[in-house]
């Protein structure tokens, strides 16, 4: 596995104006694929720091590119927001190379769809290969909470959302105009 690279540190706190606006379900960015990153470079640890600043003001432990308007293969994850010591995740162009076998049933929500919280059903273990902020290639099993971040993030970078993938149709549609969202929004994958 190759050397890690040196993280991008950022602060983890709510800024009162973060530099990125979170588009919300029915905005079409959110549906569209997002294009591959060519070069990792320093516009690009950039943009990985202000998606870092944005997700740790909006009380989130992932975001992808598109969620803020950016049609790019990009997503930053920090499953442990709370623990200053904890470096946070930048996957460049990330690849699911391998599903566990099991399955595994977990509450999602979404910085894109707030308020709305809902179980969903994936697999409980992943290998991904991505580039870090570094452009090297990096490799990573992952389970858990981790995984499932992971798959709900790449899920974005493909235009799916986590409430496309909600089985209890009921719960979702209660959900959705609870919190203002149209069930036409969702598209069952």
């Amino acid at each position: 596995m190759p050397a890690k690279a040196a993280p991008i540190v950022v602060n983890k706190e709510k800024l009162a104006h973060p530099p990125l606006d979170i588009h919300t379900l029915g905005d079409r960015v959110l549906r569209q694929a997002a294009k591959r990153v060519a070069t990792v470079n320093q516009e690009i640890r950039d943009l990985a720091k202000h998606m870092l600043q944005t997700m740790y003001s909006a009380d989130g432990i992932g975001l992808a590119a598109p969620q803020v308007g950016l049609s790019k293969q990009m997503l930053v994850i920090d499953i442990d927001p709370e623990e200053a010591s904890h470096e946070p995740l930048v996957l460049i162009n990330p690849k699911i190379r391998r599903f566990g076998k099991g399955l595994a049933l977990g509450q999602e929500g979404c910085l894109s769809i707030p308020g709305v919280y809902l179980d969903v059903k994936r697999p409980d273990e992943i290998e991904v290969v991505y580039k870090d902020e570094q452009g090297r290639p990096q490799k990573l099993v992952a389970e858990g909470l981790l995984s499932r971040v992971i798959q709900h993030e790449i899920d974005h970078l493909e235009g799916v959302l986590f409430v496309d993938r909600v089985e209890n149709d009921f719960l979702l549609n209660e959900e959705l105009v609870r919190h203002g969202f149209s069930r036409q929004a969702v598209r069952p994958v």
